[in-house]
């Protein structure tokens, strides 16, 4: 087996798998994992809060609250106890929202072993701080390598065992280099690997965390101006526009633009911003027919990753002096009470720019030249 950047004689040994991958939130999205690390023969824990969540993931082999239906491996051992959860895992999958992730983080570190590797599989930025969720983990969590796993993976599909690629981003070490079969991102990528689940391997966490965080609001953009009757020309450009923005930010933070145009950006932006399945495009869609955020998804209190990213990432940008002008009409419409339309008009109405950075090109877009002589 070649690696890449590897010679095929670089090192002696093969990349060993994880014994025991345990799963931190009996979410969709967690249920989903767990399925995928089951699937690839792993041992396999799952620790939720609901104890009706877990007695039905165990007894029936479903999670009738959040992918009701689908039927899970046999093997998945789910518990509500975290130190059984995390006893004897060797990499852990933390999957749980931005909001709570610090909380988590404390709870689970006196029931980790040693070494053991952590890949974060929500996205955010944290609230306040303007940390990447894996500054945060890292700052409770000493002496555990910590990376994510990312990528355009709605998951009902995921969990139904459709075919599904995703990426593991952990940073590397010097010594990771030089034995790559060694590095957690390699092992998990091992770990995970299926019929059904393909693992790329990056060593840019940042840039994989930041297309993460600004996804959502990108798709909620889009959902926004789906849901205003605009057609599927100004989705394309949002979308494309969109991943500029992500490009952005990771260059700001030390990511690389590159990563942005795989799996874990332009991947997930692509699936997230072309479907109501995400929540993010679907409450863009209900807000840009008129629906006021209260009611929308029938009044249910559905928690919407991008809304809340929309902040952080906005905050996180002006403190890096850098212009995000999607983000930040997502959000003046969700935030400041913008009226969609009129936002977007005044996005459409910026300055015609060279779309290649060396191209120092700005000039008044005709639009705005025709507002300001009728005033």
């Amino acid at each position: 087996m070649i690696y890449p950047g590897t010679q095929a004689n670089d090192f002696s040994a093969s990349p060993v798998p994880y014994t025991k991958v345990c799963v931190i939130g009996a979410g969709a999205w967690g249920t989903a994992l767990a399925s995928v690390a089951r699937r690839a023969g792993r041992e396999t824990a799952l620790w939720g809060r609901d104890q009706a969540t877990v007695e039905a993931i165990n007894t029936r082999r479903e999670n009738p609250k959040y992918l009701p239906g689908i039927g899970l491996p046999h093997g998945i051992c789910a518990t509500t106890d975290m130190a059984e959860a995390l006893d004897g895992a060797d990499a852990v999958l933390l999957v749980t929202p931005s909001r709570t992730l610090r909380d988590i983080c404390v709870q689970m570190q006196p029931h980790l072993g040693k070494n053991v590797p952590i890949a974060l599989c929500a996205k955010g930025i944290e609230a306040g701080s303007g940390y990447l969720l894996s500054e945060v983990a890292a700052q409770i969590l000493d002496g555990h390598q910590i990376g994510a796993l990312s990528g355009p993976t709605f998951a009902t599909e995921t969990a139904m065992g459709h075919l599904t690629a995703a990426t593991v981003a952990f940073q590397f070490s010097y010594s990771d280099r030089l034995d790559t079969a060694s590095s957690p991102a390699t092992r998990l990528a091992l770990s995970l690997g299926s019929e059904f689940f393909r693992p790329y391997i990056t060593d840019d966490l940042v840039g994989v965390e930041v297309s993460g965080a600004i996804k959502n609001v990108i798709a909620i953009a889009c959902g926004m101006i789906t849901g205003a009757g605009y057609a599927e020309n100004t989705r394309a450009a949002l979308i494309v526009r969109g991943m500029d923005e992500m490009k952005t930010l990771a260059d700001v933070l030390g990511g690389r633009r590159e990563t942005v145009t795989g799996l874990a950006g332009a991947g997930d932006l692509i699936l997230t911003c072309s479907s109501q399945t995400s929540r993010n495009m679907s409450l863009g869609v209900q807000l840009g027919k008129g629906i006021a955020r209260e009611n929308c998804f029938e009044g249910r209190p559905v928690v919407v990753e991008g809304e809340v990213n929309s902040i952080s990432v906005m905050d996180l940008a002006r403190r890096m002096n850098i212009k995000l002008p999607i983000c930040e009409s997502v959000f003046r419409i969700l935030h400041q009470g913008a009226d969609v339309r009129e936002t977007f008009a005044d996005v459409w109405s910026q300055p015609i720019e060279g779309e290649r950075r060396g191209l120092a090109i700005s000039i008044d877009h005709p639009v705005a030249i025709a507002a300001e002589a009728i005033q």
